[in-house]
């Protein structure tokens, strides 16, 4: 995509074929339509053609064009808050609400891969959040007896069993939760997509959303060369939206954040790196991620962009970390390197917006998307049907706005993460 090996990276090298498509042209009409071709507009537009709806999706660009395509893979239950603080930020009701949706939301992803038989590298082994030093023990230990009172199957590993599972001694534990998982992030967004197709839903790629306006009851939704009258229309463009909805990116500060993936290790070394395929990330506030591909790739990446001077910055404080948490893996060679934009939200938490009579979103998902964006995009499809009143929906409506110094948290983000790795190694 665009042309550009760094958008994308080893997910677009290696994720089956997209449906085929092309841009909408010409007046089509239909019950609803979605705009975006993300996790959550393809799980709504699922959702709302398998209960009899006719919908219309449009994607500027190609099916997970934005961070459905460049994110790490991690199917994550939960958001970066702690459990016990969603109430206090969402208020009883929205907080245990979202939690307890939040929570099962990895097994609705692997529930709908199995349904269509969607090739995207699916493990279900867990995830590892790893804790460095002791301060880091201490908050997983506080994350697992926050979510196993809610009945959640955490379990905090000591430094020995996160050895064995890692490879690495770098930790002083880690948080083993059995919902989440991994998968190849832009095969499960094209696997949707044939799923979606299938279901019958009108996809058109390369249709960029240009405007919007009320006709009687209908909405007619524009694109340069056509148009779709709908009912409803689902925003679903998140951080990378543009056009008619760039408030939802600008209420948001994007947070670089890129990968880099190793030449297969072969089988000696598969065996000692992540034996269990488990996802992982730690405790740093500066966190990086690891996890394995199905071909036994090692996934590595950190906050950053691989642009100007933070190409060769980050590529080497890569090298470095990979050398000091990995030391049997040796000067290993990286095969593919991409970076993408994670949308950040001022309190951490995702948004649910009504932007106009029948035009609604969710956004907001703070790095958070595989699971979260599957899940949501459940609920518009119900809250549309009539399924899920407004009042039971997850999340409080909420007002769009913007940041104060959006523009300079970015540079300092993207800054402040070449400063870090400039100077250190990973642990």
């Amino acid at each position: 995509m665009l042309n550009d090996p760094r958008s994308h990276g080893l997910w677009e090298k290696t994720a089956p074929q997209p449906p085929a498509t092309k841009p909408l042209t010409g007046q089509v009409a239909a019950d609803v339509v979605v705009v975006g071709g993300g996790y959550t507009g393809l799980s709504s537009a699922l959702h709302l053609a398998e209960a009899g709806s006719s919908v219309v999706l449009l994607e500027a660009n190609e099916i997970g064009f934005g961070g459905a395509g460049r994110n790490v893979g991690l199917i994550n239950a939960g958001m970066w808050v702690m459990p016990d603080d969603l109430p206090g930020e969402l208020g009883t009701v929205h907080g245990e609400r979202l939690l307890e949706l939040l929570s099962n939301a990895p097994k609705l992803v692997m529930e709908l891969i199995d349904k269509h038989s969607i090739a995207c590298e699916l493990e279900r082994n867990g995830t590892l959040h790893c804790a460095v030093g002791p301060q880091g023990l201490k908050e997983i230990e506080e994350r697992a007896w926050q979510w196993s009172k809610r009945g959640a199957p955490v379990t905090v590993l000591d430094a020995g069993e996160t050895e064995r599972r890692v490879g690495s001694s770098a930790y002083a534990g880690a948080l083993l939760d059995m919902r989440a998982g991994t998968l190849q992030p832009l095969a499960y967004a094209r696997g949707l997509a044939h799923a979606v197709v299938k279901a019958g839903v009108a996809v058109y790629t390369g249709s960029r959303v240009i405007s919007t306006e009320k006709s009687g009851t209908k909405w007619v939704v524009s694109t340069d060369s056509g148009k779709v009258s709908a009912n409803w229309i689902v925003v679903a463009t998140d951080a990378y939206s543009t056009g008619p909805w760039e408030q939802v990116r600008n209420e948001q500060v994007h947070l670089p954040y890129f990968n880099f993936a190793t030449v297969p290790l072969g089988d000696n070394l598969s065996k000692s790196v992540l034996p269990g395929r488990e996802g992982a990330w730690d405790t740093k506030e500066v966190l990086s991620s690891f996890r394995m591909d199905q071909a036994g790739r090692l996934v590595f990446g950190s906050v950053g962009a691989l642009r100007n001077t933070g190409l060769a910055v980050h590529k080497s404080w890569a090298r470095r970390s990979l050398r000091k948490l990995f030391p049997q893996l040796g000067d290993i060679p990286f095969e593919c390197e991409w970076y993408g934009k994670i949308g950040m939200t001022d309190n951490a938490l995702p948004r649910f917006h009504k932007f106009a009579p029948n035009v609604v979103g969710f956004s907001g998902y703070n790095g958070r998307g595989i699971a979260p964006g599957t899940v949501f995009g459940k609920v518009l499809a119900g809250h549309i049907l009539g399924h899920i009143p407004e009042a039971d929906l997850p999340l409080p409506l909420t007002d769009i706005i913007e940041p104060s110094f959006r523009t300079v948290k970015e540079m300092w983000y993207e800054a402040g993460a070449q400063a870090a790795h400039f100077v250190g190694a990973r642990v």
